[in-house]
């Protein structure tokens, strides 16, 4: 005798992949949503699971650059980590694309490069007017790093979620 088991990971749409919709900070239990677009898997699964171990991001990977605009216009992350050098399309095209369309425009990006050292990246500098995390990612930094770009009104972890979250980090 077969059984099939069927789980529904994701919801069904008829014309996309996936979807989720909304507004910030409506991921599962209050996570924000983040994509991470690069073409080195083992990067952005790395990414993920730090992250998503915190409790407070829900993560989706994109590994082929030229997908990275339509992923996000699928997922509608509150911010958007983007690799700058990858084949078939950099991490400025992606940009642009992203900053071109109206739905998307205003979603915050921070590019992770191993073009710049941590030095050049918390002293402020900036690629195409994003902010800038060094390469290998240092998972507390980049934390800090996209916490700063959400909204100002979101109330900001207080000091025993941090003492949590550093404590899941390590």
């Amino acid at each position: 005798m077969n059984k099939v088991i069927e789980a529904d990971f994701l919801p069904r749409e008829t014309n996309v992949g996936f979807s989720w919709s909304g507004s910030a900070r409506s991921g599962m239990n209050g996570q924000r949503r983040i994509l991470i677009v690069d073409d080195d898997h083992y990067t952005t699964h790395m990414v993920k699971v730090l992250l998503e171990r915190t409790g407070h991001y829900l993560v989706l990977e994109e590994n082929d650059a030229t997908k990275g605009h339509q992923t996000a216009r699928n997922f509608r992350p509150d911010l958007i980590l983007l690799d700058i050098m990858m084949p078939e399309a950099d991490g400025g095209e992606v940009a642009a694309q992203i900053e071109a369309d109206p739905e998307l425009q205003n979603t915050p990006i921070i590019f992770l490069t191993a073009l710049v050292t941590r030095v050049e990246a918390k002293a402020g500098l900036q690629a195409q007017g994003h902010s800038l995390v060094a390469k290998p990612v240092s998972i507390p930094e980049l934390i800090n790093s996209m916490e700063g770009h959400f909204p100002v009104h979101e109330a900001p972890l207080d000091l025993s979620q941090r003492r949590d979250r550093e404590a899941t980090l390590g």
